[in-house]
């Protein structure tokens, strides 16, 4: 694999994240072939050498190959794979170097504390008058920078918003700064969100103010509700967690196991650090990044496909690592033991239970989704009492910035958000 100098411009991406790991699952999945290559061809058909499931499909793939010569076979294979970690470098390098910058300007904040601020999206003009409109109180996950909210032009769920007349304000987490090094889910919940909802009660008197949590951000956004009920007008959950065994349980008690394993190493570092949480994201679905890489190196560098996988990808590798209780209790706690659904998660020692929620809820199940695969947060629409369901077939994070998350999203929750008000 060649991997040329970069540019000066190119050397401050990262991406994708962690690189390292990316590059040996491509390794081993491809050079891996060669080698299966060179054990098959030495294996006769109906061997007991052979599993069960290849043992099936193995005299079928034997008469394919019956006149192919195995020491040219083997060369070909190998040369396939160079091909493709060739072509998967020329991906990284071209997203490494490319012109793109995000230019955005972000919106004034109307409240801090520490390293977490509160952002005012409203329209410059509606800050200087009152408004009967909603405002909306928007929780990101802890895990990534809010600004997928807010990408480009034409490209913002936050900007869509406040043009479709809302009062929309955007929790920034930002990255833990000594103070919240030492936070647990409790200390961001009982402390910083009812923080932002009082800033938001003040910035927007008289307004009736909708909660929406996006990822784990929606699992926040759940316990601020069920304590803080009468000062909100309803709940839009989009792509929420809730039953981390709905699907895919072993991995996620793996995860768990993983969690309690390494929390002696996470409470000495203060945090679980950006890269070893794409890792775990990157073991949900290992040649994810490979795949769009490989695309990504087909695609003209001028066009505007490129430069929107670029302001993507910019966002992914632009992570905030988490601070260590809040690591250790989502890894062991949400993914290893199922406290969510289990009714064992407390915030400030009291139990976070959907069903006492007694708001009009909206639960956004995108059924394209591999982070969190619809059945997790499915379990949330069955749990809230006056719950109704939104499907769109999109992604975890198309849903929110895709070509199409406007009709699919933006405008189905916009339409339900001013039903609330």
């Amino acid at each position: 694999m060649r991997m040329k100098a970069r540019s000066a411009a190119a050397a401050a991406r990262l991406g994708p994240r962690p690189l390292a790991q990316h590059l040996a699952t491509a390794g081993l999945s491809w050079l891996g072939s060669a080698a299966a290559w060179r054990i098959w061809s030495g294996v006769s058909r109906g061997s007991k050498a052979l599993p069960e499931n290849l043992a099936r499909t193995a005299p079928d793939l034997a008469s394919a190959l019956a006149e192919i010569d195995p020491s040219a076979f083997a060369g070909a294979l190998e040369a396939e794979a160079m091909r493709r970690l060739d072509r998967l470098a020329e991906g990284i390098e071209r997203y490494r170097g490319h012109g793109y910058r995000r230019k955005l300007a972000e919106p004034p904040a109307v409240w801090r504390e520490g390293t977490t601020s509160l952002l005012d999206y409203r329209q410059p003009a509606k800050r200087r008058k009152a408004s009967r409109r909603p405002a909306l109180l928007v929780v990101p996950s802890l895990v990534n920078r809010a600004y997928v909210l807010d990408l480009e032009p034409g490209r913002s769920f936050m900007r869509f918003l406040a043009g479709a007349g809302f009062d929309p304000f955007l929790v920034d987490w930002d990255a833990p700064g000594e103070i919240e090094r030492r936070f647990t889910l409790t200390d961001y919940i009982a402390g910083r969100l009812e923080g932002t909802l009082a800033a938001v009660g003040r910035a927007a008197p008289g307004q009736p103010i909708l909660l929406i949590g996006y990822c784990m951000g929606g699992d926040l956004a759940l316990a601020l509700a069920l304590r803080r009920q009468s000062d909100l007008a309803g709940l839009a959950l989009l792509a929420t967690p809730w039953d981390f065994h709905a699907e895919r349980a072993g991995q996620a008690i793996a995860l768990g196991a993983l969690g309690e394993s390494i929390a002696p190493v996470v409470e000495a570092a203060g945090e679980l650090s950006v890269d070893a949480i794409q890792a775990l994201f990157g073991a949900l679905d290992p040649m994810q990044v490979i795949r769009k890489f490989l695309a990504f190196a087909a695609l003209d560098p001028t066009s505007a496909k490129a430069e929107s996988f670029v302001a993507l990808e910019d966002w992914v590798n632009d992570g905030v690592p988490l601070a260590a209780a809040v690591a250790i209790e989502c890894l062991a706690d949400w993914y290893g033991r199922n406290t969510t659904l289990r009714g064992e998660w407390r915030v400030a020692g009291k139990p976070v239970l959907p069903q006492a929620l007694d708001l009009p809820a909206l639960v956004v199940l995108p059924g394209q989704d591999r982070i969190v695969p619809p059945g997790s947060a499915a379990a949330l629409a069955r749990a809230i009492p006056r719950a109704v369901e939104l499907a769109p077939e999109a992604g975890h994070i198309g849903m929110v910035v895709g070509g199409s998350a406007e009709a699919k999203l933006w405008r189905p929750l916009a339409d339900w958000l001013a039903a609330r008000g």
